[in-house]
């Protein structure tokens, strides 16, 4: 059927995109107990579904509990981004269906509603219909980076919503009669985040890059002005595409000098591969993107007959590195992003390649950016995502952070979960100080740095109604203030 797609194939592939056409049934939404009527759950678009599912909705909303007077309908209705999810029977029946969209009008900033929840009363007694639709919703909704998500609840429904692990909120009504807002709870920036937790216990006594510099992502030098940074890929992902590996490895480390305000002076290589044709590959992408910044290869070491491993290491100058952790409360957070490219072929919702198509001049000048405006703090953002990064702005700097969606810069046709979590081609956060001139990049003010409180090192999210929802609600690496 055109425009069907299956909930759970959203569950398996992450991506309402990539679902296979077909409809498949839903047990696996159920969560146990008796056994449940046979059915499938579709998000849909077919005119004779909607009809069914309304016409269900009036029987329900109207005729059985007089909640509206004529009809249900509103404007969610006619928003052509509202998904509607139906459940049919074997027979193609409509016996149950939800609707959920962007909650305002304007652009969508990852907050959704979910509305007008319906069962048929012929098989409302039968375990595992409204459950399963909300479960539907929720995965539907995670999986279109959807960061807040909430609907409002008639009385008699918060009992299994919170068993269905939804929180309460505040009162509501709808048409007159009381309703209950309840929350998903999303922890998908958490989770982005979660990976730096370990280096706080790990790096214990070590106190990377000395008093003043921990937790930045590079350290000054004693005794100099020079800066050295070092990161490692991940060995899956030379072995996966060990061109675009080459490439990011270069990238990383001069995003880590750019943000400490230095001016890059060499890079060294150190490459594990399983034979000389695989390494080859490797450096070509290093080499281009040495090329493409104009910054030397001084030296490194290569192994052959090993398993794919690649690090590199920058060496930078700046007189005075502006650290990770000079932010104060008070202070404006601004994100400055390369919003051009597109996603990596591959990495979808993970890398945005912004960088493989800039000349040098541009990608010089964004390099040059934090050096040349000198905030209070700055970090690039790294794989734990533009939430996760600033809390670790904040964790350096002995505060909180509030991050505001809807004035984060972001490219065209990306959701905003993707965008908070994945790893820009180049995106700086900055505490205080004035705009960057980064060359294509964009910038914008798009949070505040705040006193700590049970919040020290976590983010939260603003949304223009004012409310505040969790985002990274701890220390992102536990390694303290700088």
């Amino acid at each position: 059927m055109r425009g069907v797609t299956s909930v759970c194939d959203v569950l398996v592939t992450g991506s309402p995109e990539l679902a296979a056409p077909g409809p498949l049934e839903v047990p696996a939404l159920l969560g146990g107990g008796r056994t449940p009527p046979r059915f499938v759950i579709e998000a849909t678009s077919e005119r004779g579904c909607l009809y069914a599912y309304r016409l269900l909705r009036r029987r329900v909303f109207v005729e059985e509990q007089g909640l509206f007077e004529d009809d249900d309908l509103d404007f969610r209705d006619e928003d052509p981004r509202t998904v509607v999810l139906v459940a049919r029977n074997p027979a193609g029946v409509v016996i149950g269906g939800v609707r959920l969209g962007p909650a305002g009008d304007g652009p969508d900033i990852g907050w959704w509603r979910g509305s007008r929840l319906v069962v048929d009363p012929g098989v409302r007694g039968a375990p595992g219909v409204g459950p399963a639709l909300v479960r539907a919703a929720c995965a539907y909704a995670e999986a279109a980076g959807v960061l807040r998500f909430e609907a409002d609840v008639q009385e008699r429904a918060v009992g299994m919503f919170t068993r269905l692990g939804w929180r309460a909120v505040r009162p509501a009504r709808v048409a007159g009669r009381p309703h209950r807002t309840m929350r998903w709870p999303i922890g998908r920036l958490a989770r982005a985040a979660a990976g730096k937790a370990v280096l706080g216990p790990l790096l214990r006594g070590l106190s990377p890059g000395g008093r003043g510099w921990v937790g930045d992502d590079g350290a000054p030098v004693p005794g100099s002005d020079l800066v050295a940074a070092c990161d490692a890929i991940l060995p899956s992902m030379v072995e996966r595409d060990p061109d675009w590996a080459g490439w990011c490895s270069v990238l990383v480390n001069l995003n880590d000098l750019a943000a400490m305000g230095a001016t890059p002076v060499g890079l060294l290589d150190a490459l594990g591969a399983r034979d000389a044709s695989f390494a080859a590959r490797v450096l070509t992408g290093l080499r281009r993107a040495s090329m493409a910044y104009d910054v030397p290869v001084l030296g490194g070491h290569t192994q052959l007959g090993v398993p794919a491993a690649l690090a590199v290491t920058a060496l930078g100058r700046a007189p005075a590195p502006v650290p990770g952790g000079g932010g104060r409360p008070g202070q404006p957070v601004r994100l400055t992003a390369d919003l051009g490219g597109r996603w990596r072929t591959g990495y979808t919702g993970r890398q945005w390649d912004s960088t493989s198509t800039r000349t040098t001049e541009e990608l010089r000048a964004m390099l040059g950016a934090v050096g040349q405006a000198r905030p209070a703090a700055a970090k690039d953002v790294s794989m734990a995502g533009i939430a996760g990064t600033l809390g670790m702005l904040a964790e350096a700097s002995g505060c909180g952070a509030v991050l505001e969606p809807a004035r984060v810069p972001r490219p065209a046709g990306t959701t905003m979960g993707d965008w908070l979590t994945c790893f820009p081609g180049f995106a700086v956060l900055t505490a205080g100080g004035p705009e960057l001139t980064a060359g294509p990049a964009t910038g914008a003010v798009c949070g505040e740095l705040v006193s700590g409180g049970r919040y020290e090192g976590g983010v939260r999210l603003r949304w223009p109604d004012g409310v505040e929802t969790d985002g990274v609600p701890q220390p992102v690496t536990g390694l303290g203030t700088a």
